[in-house]
């Protein structure tokens, strides 16, 4: 008996046909694969590098500006280049140094009750030239930091250092009392200025956690703490420490220093180095 054909819209496919479909695909998949593979590739290490490359560049630029806020010849570097330790300033200004004598840089000289002996270790307060300056409870006043150790650095103890234990102060901020130790200010500053530090910051790289880490809040130390005190903040991760690093040179005249910092980012088996250098300003 003669079975009639399915009309033509009914037609399928066969299993065959639908194998040979399969196999056809897959090939064609797999040729595909193998050219794109490498392009992706390298579109997603580009991202990665890109990435890290961002990272560290905010890393050492928020480091530039800490640095020069920092304390005239107060920068340290210990002998791995791991730790990097300076004094912020939180506010700077002129004394007087002469009574009813504001100073020939004021173009409108303000009269002065109270001058800073700069030789005597009884004098205990000074009046601001110009513009007042605010002091709280814990703050420093500095004059003439040198960094010489035993002579005039800010990390001695007293009464050898060039820091004296600051008072609080009150609106207009116009006089600064600090406690006195017996004994004068090592240097008088040319210029008769001072500045108001508080805490010390480090900058770590943190081998055990490949990080970068600052510390603040910790108190003034004769030697550079290792590791510092104080509650770290991370300011970058995926560190490679062995490749990171910070020197620290000055020139001839001390007048000025140079800060470099070499840092290092590795993910995934991407690195990423940056190299930046921070010149900082030792005239006290």
């Amino acid at each position: 008996m003669h079975r009639p054909s399915p009309p033509f819209g009914a037609r399928g496919f066969t299993l065959v046909e639908a194998v040979i479909v399969i196999v056809i695909t897959g090939i064609i998949s797999a040729v595909v694969a193998v050219f794109i593979k490498k392009p992706v590739e390298g579109y997603f290490d580009s991202a990665r590098r890109a990435e890290l490359t961002d990272i560290a560049d905010t890393a050492l630029r928020r480091m530039a500006r800490d640095i020069h806020g920092a304390l005239p010849n107060s920068v340290r570097v210990d002998g791995t280049g791991k730790y990097l330790e300076f004094v912020p300033i939180k506010g700077a200004g002129r004394y007087c140094a002469e009574v009813g004598v504001a100073g020939a840089w004021l173009p409108a000289p303000t009269p002065c009750a109270d001058p800073l002996d700069i030789f005597s270790g009884a004098d205990n307060s000074f009046f601001v030239l110009g513009a007042g300056v605010p002091v709280v409870a814990g703050d420093s006043v500095v004059v003439y930091n040198l960094g010489i150790t035993g002579a005039s650095s800010v990390y001695d103890t007293a009464p050898l250092t060039s820091r004296r234990v600051a008072v609080a102060n009150a609106a207009p901020f116009t006089t600064i009392s600090f406690t006195a130790t017996g004994t004068p200010f090592p240097l008088d500053s040319p210029g008769k200025r001072f500045q108001v530090i508080s805490t010390p910051v480090s900058y770590v790289c943190d081998g055990a956690t490949s990080r970068l880490l600052r510390y603040a809040g910790y108190a003034i130390q004769a030697a550079q703490p290792i590791p510092p005190g104080g509650t770290p903040a991370v300011l970058a991760a995926n560190v490679d420490c062995a490749l990171t690093s910070f020197s620290y040179t000055t020139t001839a005249q001390q007048r000025s220093g140079l800060v470099m910092i070499l840092l290092t980012l590795s993910q995934s088996g991407e690195t990423v180095t940056l190299q930046h250098q921070v010149n900082v300003e030792n005239t006290p």
